[in-house]
């Protein structure tokens, strides 16, 4: 406590030259305008994260149960049986996802056509992202088809009032003559009932039609798709789900999460967070030197007040404690205003978003903000850290020097 209370005395007092004063204040400044915008530039990664997740949580099951060899899965009663011993699977839907060639008189585009149950719609969030028209995929005998918007676009249509059907094209897997388009190709049309705008992924390569109507054009058996979606309980944790049934199913199935799905992209998103600590880390230490400039020359001044201390027994713990202490509250002070002033800011954006994002958005036009206790305490512990990096060699310097009283 003594070597606190001469720090907190030498943090309050005026210093003899003007100068250290301002170096003082600087330094404050300084951590606290970088500690603010650490805590910015976290929550505003943060916001496009989850924005990006609410997105491909809309388009993504929660688990996936797709075969480890081969294209198609086989709806055998053993699998079935495992995935109705789940409580907290409340919905599964077979799906069955086939390229194929979408054409409307000249314009055509090449898209994954996603075969669905019309009761997926009740699971899945893609309906919750209809631009145009409804999400209807029409019936095996009479299909309709669902675009994302880029499809639309590249086709020129205008899904749920167009007039003509479009025309689906598909590759003939039993054909023995592939030279003759006739043969190695097989068609259909169906209306395009609507269109959806998710992510440009998602739009620009996707639609969906009735998911009996792709098998037959697949030619493909009742019990084959592409894979089951599981769509979970509201409060269920699709790892633990994706567990028990990768260890029920055995290794002829791989069952995934949504984020084993998208591996790349979360991946992606994780060592962009790493590259944001690491210049979080980078501007902290660079905030600090002048920590170290302060404190250098408090010793300085102070070396009259050492050489008493000194005199009158004090250790050289009790000397390097002292401006130890006095670089903590220097950055303590700063790192604490800009922790606040960073709050502030966030919350303020939260609320009323004002900061909007330059051009045109489908999605918001604002920069989504999510604070999170982690960052904070990431932050404030990053600001302790470099506080007594930066004030152990000045304090090191004053315990070890031996001052005198002329």
């Amino acid at each position: 406590m003594f070597s606190f209370s001469i720090a907190l005395r030498y943090f309050g007092s005026k210093k003899s030259t003007h100068a250290i004063n301002i170096i003082a204040w600087i330094s404050m400044v300084a951590i606290g305008v970088v500690t603010a915008a650490l805590v910015v530039v976290l929550s505003v990664f943060n916001g496009f994260e989850n924005l990006v997740l609410s997105l491909y949580s809309d388009f993504y099951a929660d688990v996936s149960i797709t075969p480890r060899q081969g294209k198609w899965l086989n709806h055998t009663d053993s699998l079935l049986r495992v995935i109705g011993t789940v409580p907290q699977v409340q919905q599964a839907e077979p799906v069955l996802q086939e390229r194929v060639v979408l054409i409307d008189e000249e314009d055509k585009s090449i898209v994954w056509l996603k075969g669905v149950q019309p009761s997926y719609a009740e699971a899945s969030g893609v309906p919750n992202h209809m631009v145009r028209g409804s999400f209807a995929v029409g019936s095996a005998s009479k299909p309709a088809v669902v675009l994302g918007s880029g499809v639309e676009n590249a086709l020129q249509i205008a899904a749920g009032s167009q007039m003509y059907p479009v025309s689906m094209h598909f590759a003939n897997r039993l054909a023995t003559n592939l030279t003759n388009p006739l043969e190695a190709m097989r068609s259909s049309t169906a209306p395009a009932s609507g269109s959806f705008a998710i992510q440009q992924d998602f739009d620009n390569q996707y639609a969906f039609s009735h998911l009996e109507f792709v098998r037959q054009m697949a030619q493909l058996s009742p019990q084959q798709s592409s894979a089951i979606e599981l769509f979970l309980a509201p409060n269920a944790v699709a790892a633990t789900v994706q567990a028990q049934l990768q260890q029920q199913l055995g290794a002829q199935y791989v069952v995934k999460t949504r984020l084993q799905q998208n591996q790349n992209l979360f991946a992606a998103m994780q060592g962009e967070r790493l590259i944001i600590y690491a210049v979080a880390i980078l501007i902290m230490i660079i905030a600090a030197f002048n920590i170290v400039s302060s404190l250098t020359m408090t010793v300085l001044e102070k070396q009259q007040d050492v050489a008493v201390l000194q005199a009158l027994g004090a250790t050289t713990g009790t000397i390097s404690r002292i401006f130890l202490y006095l670089g903590l509250l220097l950055a303590g002070v700063g790192g604490g205003a800009g922790i606040l002033l960073g709050v502030a800011i966030c919350l303020a954006q939260q609320q009323f978003r004002w900061v909007k994002l330059g051009g045109q958005s489908f999605l918001i036009d604002y920069y989504p903000v999510a604070l999170r206790g982690t960052d904070v305490a990431f932050v404030l512990l990053l600001v302790g850290v470099v506080a007594l990096l930066s004030g152990w060699l000045p304090s090191r310097k004053a315990a070890h020097t031996a001052f005198t009283l002329r």
